[in-house]
């Protein structure tokens, strides 16, 4: 079986030309490691299952976690207001601000849009985070739909910190890291340059990988976006938080947390990244067969982590390249679905090509930090994906380049759910809304 892995984890980086991947899989209570390739590209060393990769969005997972201990402990309520626990909080509407809860940010139904907040240097912290979050848009009246947010995974970093009284790093690690025994899972960059670590690449407009500056998203030192994306781990890591969510809390959780977690809290709708949320996971049926998730794009690097509860599995895949990262990180889930479970993930097929409809679509959308242009040449539509430029100007940090026009087709029904048919954005779903916002899937 490893065997099979093996070559299956090499073809998919060749086929995406990945400098270094990493791949877990969990079957039968057996775990089963493949690797391919180098840490870096001018300073190699082999990827191994131990080799640290940043996480990005999957540390959402580890702070859900958390905030569900301090919940069963008493600590935390999770129907209450936010300002129990975080006083100061203020934002852009006085009455979202009073109202959001702590399982608003959980399920990410608080209506905070995604993240566009710079501490600085000066002040990297939660706290200092927090203070600037006035200046984040509000989008949605709290538990009127699901709209993903960084910003609200951070905030829940706060809860934690004015919960127990230590940092969000000292928290995590002694409520749900060191316990579940997360032996190589990190926060602080003195961690991870004394062990062995993927160095993140991104690809130029020449096609020629680059070697990623900050290594993490977030700029260094800054610590405020760590609840929501700053977790460093390796596959080995990873298979063990699996199996920890696939038990019964191991004393660190009661097993009814545990299981709620991966219980339908909202519906999404035409999302790439699942059907619904649960608490932090995203829940998607595969085949007919119900699988609990969370995926991280970095600078540079990806990582995917998809569990199927009803059969005892998970499937981990860390990849050190983008765009393409992502797209390896989805062929090799998809395979050892198929390999190991015979699931079968089968990709959506888009409508023919409607002018008529095209026409009505083309024109650019913006949302957040991305401008998204739609175009179409009269006999199909584009996708392109962009920083906006006075992000982009504005950043001291290097940062991803656009993706190029994609293929994109959309999908039966009432015409408003479109996927994206080729590219690294490959698979990726989404829709427009009633207010002619184009609103693709979320991940951060």
């Amino acid at each position: 079986m490893q065997d099979k892995l093996g070559d299956a984890v090499t073809a998919a980086a060749k086929e995406f030309d990945i400098p270094g991947v990493a791949v877990g899989v969990l079957v039968d209570g057996r775990e089963i490691y493949a690797s391919h390739g180098v840490t870096s590209v001018d300073n190699p060393l082999p990827v191994d299952e131990k080799t640290l990769f940043h996480l990005a969005s999957v540390t959402k997972t580890f702070t859900a976690t958390a905030l569900m201990r301090l919940a069963a402990e008493g600590k935390v309520e999770l129907d209450a207001p936010v300002r129990r626990y975080v006083p100061e909080l203020k934002l852009a509407d006085e009455q979202t601000a009073a109202r959001i809860t702590v399982l608003n940010l959980l399920n990410h139904t608080a209506g905070l849009e995604w993240n566009l907040i710079d501490t600085g240097q000066e002040d990297g912290s939660l706290g200092g985070f927090v203070a600037k979050m006035a200046e984040l848009a509000v989008i949605a009246p709290p538990g009127a739909r699901a709209s993903y947010s960084q910003a609200g995974y951070n905030l829940a970093g706060r809860i934690i910190e004015k919960a127990t009284g230590l940092s969000y790093e000292k928290a995590v690690a002694s409520l749900v890291l060191e316990p579940v025994g997360l032996s190589n899972t990190f926060f602080g960059l003195d961690d991870v340059i004394v062990r062995r670590f993927a160095v993140g690449y991104n690809r130029g407009e020449d096609g020629e990988l680059r070697f990623a500056q900050p290594w993490k998203s977030n700029p260094a030192g800054a610590r405020g976006n760590n609840p929501g994306g700053g977790g460093v781990s390796s596959v080995s890591d990873l298979l063990r938080w699996a199996r920890f969510h696939l038990g019964t809390g191991d004393g660190v959780l009661p097993a009814e947390a545990l299981h709620r977690m991966q219980e339908q809290t909202v519906a999404l709708r035409a999302s790439t990244l699942g059907d619904a949320f649960g608490i932090c996971w995203f829940l998607r049926d595969v085949d007919g067969v119900r699988t609990i998730g969370h995926g991280g794009s970095g600078n540079g690097q990806f990582a995917e982590l998809l569990i199927v509860p009803e059969r005892n599995f998970a499937v981990a895949s860390l990849a050190n390249a983008g765009p393409d990262g992502y797209a390896l990180n989805q062929a090799v889930v998809q395979w050892a679905l198929q390999h190991y479970l015979g699931v079968v993930e089968r990709a959506p097929e888009p409508i023919p090509y409607d002018e008529v409809q095209a026409r009505e679509v083309v024109g650019r959308y913006e949302i957040d930090v991305m401008n998204l242009d739609i175009a179409t040449d009269g006999s199909g539509l584009t996708l392109a994906v962009g920083i906006k430029p006075e992000i982009r100007a504005a950043s001291d940090s290097e940062m991803p380049q656009d993706y190029p026009p994609s293929a994109m087709g959309f999908l039966p029904g009432d015409g408003d759910e479109y996927v994206i048919t080729e590219g690294g954005l490959k698979g990726q779903r989404g829709y427009r809304d009633s207010f002619a916002v184009l609103r693709p899937s979320g991940r951060g």
